[in-house]
């Protein structure tokens, strides 16, 4: 699966991580790559490589679509009208790209069920928010692509308009009479490659995904808890665990995430808005492509010749036409990683308070899941994918610290009031230093001087000189 959203690459965030090979912004091809660096938005190089085949550049949009086999397949898709992206393809594309899986028997639906039941008494021990689980499902690969495409949705549809947008607003002059014999479809060409690039990613994550919220969002229909059988076993590979082990680990982490989202009620927005705060935040400073268009084109063997598609695929894929990165998407992919990491690292918290003494293979099995982050597992791909986000192990550790120690040395009920309000959760800082965090609550409420004022003021009575609301005078009480 591509790690670059939509196409676009952008510089590695994380220190630690930049000049691995792999990392984002390295070198490296797929859907949205062209060569090293992978700078090739929407995948448009392919599009334009395409146009010298049968037909060749500036042939009329409708004889390409009959001639040759690239859009011929995909010809019945360009009627799509149903947003930025083309989800009809993105389903069918997925479903299509699945290795062949088994729909779960009704003994793995039971075992399921009853691995769910199980991991909510446990769970009632060791945390007060109460179960969010009213039904236990095990689901097949392709249900979870179809179960979960609403969600994917409503999620994925405000960044990739954004993404067109932006570059629509942003293509010079010179490129766009160039892309002009196919202007009549660029726009359903566009719904199609990102129909096409999120299709794949569905497919990579059905291949892993053992649960709803493995990717740290409830895809999922609300109150439905989920576990994908044939996944489960592959989690348990080579741990030398029995099944059951492994079934019921990865139920708890299913049934905490559902406990979270089901009883948090902003937890779910606030971390779409940081999503879509990002898709705001894109833009593309015209000027600037054209002047490295300027560059691009004279540092090329040829420059740029319309009759010529290399040409045009080697510009697409020098990386002018990539936005820069705003301070306000920095802000926006900060907090997103850090409300993250804090599900993260609260799921694992109360799973190993929960399992710790009750399941033996425990410390085996969340360090497979460790091990599967630092990797990166369905979360971090998917987050790359989407927003080039690259979520860093250290942030869900420190995470983890926070909540562990609040629980030693507050207790379950402190540890888990911080979710009562977004404001009470630390923050990217707070985790740099997350023992200064814990060892700053239980000593007061952080609202007790806003609430003790409000009562001080309720219970005085009124100064000399001043009336009450019931005064015959019809007089009005001091405000606030």
């Amino acid at each position: 699966m591509s790690d670059l959203p939509f196409g676009f690459g952008v510089p590695d965030r994380d220190p630690e991580r930049r000049g691995e090979s792999g990392g984002q912004g390295g070198g490296g091809t797929g859907p949205g790559g062209t060569g090293p660096g992978g700078n090739d938005p929407f995948g448009l190089g392919a599009l334009f490589g395409a146009v010298g085949g049968p037909g060749g550049a500036g042939g009329d949009p409708s004889d390409l679509l009959g001639k040759m086999p690239l859009f011929a397949e995909l010809q019945k898709l360009m009627s799509w009208s149903g947003g930025p992206v083309n989800w009809d393809l993105a389903r069918q594309g997925a479903i299509s790209a699945l290795a062949p899986g088994h729909q779960p028997t009704s003994a793995g639906e039971q075992a399921a069920a009853e691995a769910l039941r199980l991991a909510d008494l446990w769970l009632d021990q060791v945390t007060e928010l109460p179960s969010g689980i009213d039904r236990g499902l095990a689901w097949s690969r392709v249900e979870w692509v179809e179960q979960t495409l609403p969600a994917w949705t409503a999620l994925i549809d405000p960044l990739a308009e954004r993404v067109v947008a932006a570059m629509t607003s942003a293509l010079p002059a010179e490129a766009a009479s160039i892309a002009g014999p196919l202007a009549g479809i660029m726009g359903q060409m566009g719904g199609v490659m990102f129909g096409a690039q999120v299709g794949q990613a569905l497919a990579k994550l059905a291949d892993e995904v053992a649960t709803s919220t493995d990717v740290g969002l409830p895809l999922g229909p609300t109150g439905a808890g989920v576990l994908v059988p044939q996944n489960v076993a592959a989690f348990g590979e080579g741990l030398d665990r029995p099944e059951d082990e492994v079934r019921l680990f990865l139920a708890l982490r299913e049934a905490a995430h559902q406990r979270l989202f089901a009883h948090v009620p902003w937890l779910r927005q606030q971390l779409t808005d940081a999503v879509h705060a990002y898709a705001r935040g894109i833009h593309v400073d015209r000027e600037a492509i054209e002047r490295g268009l300027q560059d691009a084109m004279s540092g090329m063997e040829g420059g740029i010749d319309p009759s010529d598609p290399e040409s045009i695929q080697r510009l697409l894929g020098s990386g002018v036409l990539e936005p820069e990165e705003t301070p306000e998407q920095q802000m926006a992919l900060r907090r997103l990683e850090t409300m993250l990491a804090l599900v993260e690292g609260w799921v694992d918290s109360i799973v190993a308070a929960a399992a710790a003494d009750r399941l033996p293979g425990h410390s085996a099995l969340a360090e497979t899941m460790r091990r599967r982050r630092a990797s990166g597992g369905p979360a971090e791909q998917t987050f790359a994918t989407l927003v080039g986000l690259q979520l860093r192990p250290r942030r869900l550790r420190d995470a983890s610290t926070v909540w562990g120690a609040m629980t030693q040395q507050h207790g379950a009920t402190e540890r888990d009031r911080l979710w009562s309000h977004p404001d009470l959760l630390p923050t990217s800082d707070d985790l740099d230093e997350p023992m200064d965090f814990v060892a700053r609550q239980g000593a007061a409420d952080p609202f007790a001087e806003l609430t003790d004022g409000l009562d001080a003021q309720s219970t005085e009575t009124p100064e000399q000189g001043e009336q009450s609301p019931g005064d015959e005078d019809g007089g009005t009480a001091p405000r606030a």
